[in-house]
This record gives C-alpha cells, structure tokens and sequence, in this order.
C-alpha cells in the first residue's frame, strides 16, 4: 500500500521560490536585482506567439496546513510573472487528506489517481501535499532558485506544439453543456499523443471548519472540476475535434475557465511530457 505524506514547507522557502520567479523578469536579474515585474511584461501585452505556454500543476489539499503557501504561490503564478512564458496552471485536490478532519470540497479520486501516476512515471517514492509539476516532466523543488530558474529559461526555448480553443460557449439546460473546439498543430517530434482538457474553476474561496487548516479562509485559483482525455494526436497530423462537456449543477461559467493540452505517455503508462497547452476563460 502506498502511503501518502505531507511535504512540510515554511513560509520563507516559499518566498524563496517565488523570488526565484521573480529573478527570471529581467535580464539584470543574474545581477541580484529582483524588483517588481515590469508593466510590459503581462502576456496581455503580447501576442500568443510570443510566448511559450508552460503547464504547471500543484497537487494539493485544503486539509494539509503545508498547502496554503503553495495555492498562494500558484495565484502569483497564475498573475504571469515571466515574460516570455504562459503559465497555465492547476490546481488538483486528492482525497487521502480527506479522512483527516476535513473533507476537502474540490477533492476528486481522479486528480488523486493521476498524481499517483506521475510518481510513477517520474520514478518517484510516494505522492505528497504539495507537489508541483511542471510541464509532465519536471518535479519542482520549493525553494531550490536555481532549479526554478534551469526549469523557466529552459521552457522559453523549448518548442511547443500550437493549440487552440475555439467556439467556446457554454448552452443552458439541466445540466448545462459547455461546447469548445480544440486544434492542436502536427507534433514536429511525430509522437503520438492524448488531448486532455480540463474544466476548473477560475477562483474558489473557501471557510475550513475542521482538520490542520480549521478556522483558515483559504484562496484557490484553477481548481480542476474534471479531466477528459478527448483524442489523440496522431503521428504527423494535425487535431480537430469539437468536445462538449457536462457541467456541474450550479457552476457559474462566468467562473469558468478551459484548459486543452497535449501530454505524450510516459514510464509505466502514466503522463508524460506536456507537448503544448491552451487557456481560455469563458468570462473573456
């Protein structure tokens, strides 16, 4: 039987980390200088082209006390503090924290079941809270600056393969039905791969009555309400498929966001290498 942990965090390395975030703003940062990001320096003042979407995923819980920093660091993430990059990120809460005092409301088994993939296909001992990973590939170290820094600049350069999400409209009904069009472009590597997309909410706050976070007012941001595997990018060939989703009763789609990424398999079956990602909010 696998057993879970927690990963114990302090504030401070979780300062560290994003410190590290911020040193990659601008080219004087390998000086020391690690002022605030810049105006230009929001994706939305670039065009699509110019930057590179990076896939970052944070396995969390609302019943481990070591997750608040790490959901706060994800929101900083989230505000695109990179130049150059997309941080597409997510929020996925498992269930082994639910037994503890607190049922986490967010928490699914199959977020729970892909976290215990990766551990797998990443050669890893066990699942823990929090875990961040980037891009299917990377585990990343809270509070080691350098590996955040190899990690960011590595993925300015590296190729992704081009996705988009069109048509995107949510029809009312019981339940209601959120229809998209998803393209991906040949992946230049000609591996097959699976197209995932996730439905999250765009922010979650939430009052923790119980367990190690009891009385705490806690903030999420992309907080996966499903996962669909929706097809498969075949060697050489480009992907187009229009996907409708149910939703869940009472989701506001204003509060809705829609994530389309392209993920080959990796060690084991389990996820692999993130190839390309899309963002698009249904409030945008």
């Amino acid at each position: 039987m696998t057993t879970f942990r927690s990963h114990s965090l302090s504030s401070s390395v979780h300062a560290l980390l994003f410190a590290g975030l911020l040193l990659l703003q601008l080219p004087s940062a390998a000086h020391g200088q690690n002022g605030p990001p810049e105006s230009n320096a929001s994706p939305q003042n670039a065009t699509s082209a110019d930057l590179h979407p990076v896939l970052v995923e944070l396995f969390t819980s609302e019943g481990c006390s070591s997750c608040p920093p790490a959901d706060a660091l994800l929101e900083k993430m989230d505000a695109q503090p990179i130049p150059g990059l997309e941080l597409i990120v997510l929020s996925e809460h498992v269930t082994y924290w639910d037994h503890d005092g607190w049922k986490d409301p967010n928490s699914s088994s199959e977020l729970t079941d892909r976290q215990s993939s990766y551990e797998e296909a990443l050669g890893l001992k066990t699942p823990y809270t929090p875990q961040i990973i980037v891009d299917g590939t990377s585990v990343l170290k809270v509070g080691d600056r350098q590996q955040a820094e190899d990690i960011f600049e590595k993925e300015k350069v590296t190729t992704k393969v081009p996705i988009r999400i069109d048509q995107l409209r949510v029809k009312s009904g019981n339940p209601s039905v959120l229809d998209a069009r998803i393209e991906a472009d040949a992946n230049p590597e000609k591996h097959a791969a699976d197209v995932y997309v996730a439905i999250a909410l765009d922010r979650v706050e939430s009052q923790v009555l119980h367990g190690e976070n009891s009385g705490r007012h806690l903030v999420h941001v992309a907080v996966v309400q499903q996962f669909t595997k929706v097809g498969k990018l075949e060697k050489g060939k480009n992907f187009d498929h229009t996907v409708q989703l149910r939703l869940k009763p009472g989701e506001d789609p204003k509060n809705l966001r829609i994530i389309a990424f392209v993920q080959e398999s990796g060690p084991g079956k389990g996820p692999g290498k993130v190839l390309g990602a899309a963002l698009r909010k249904l409030a945008s």
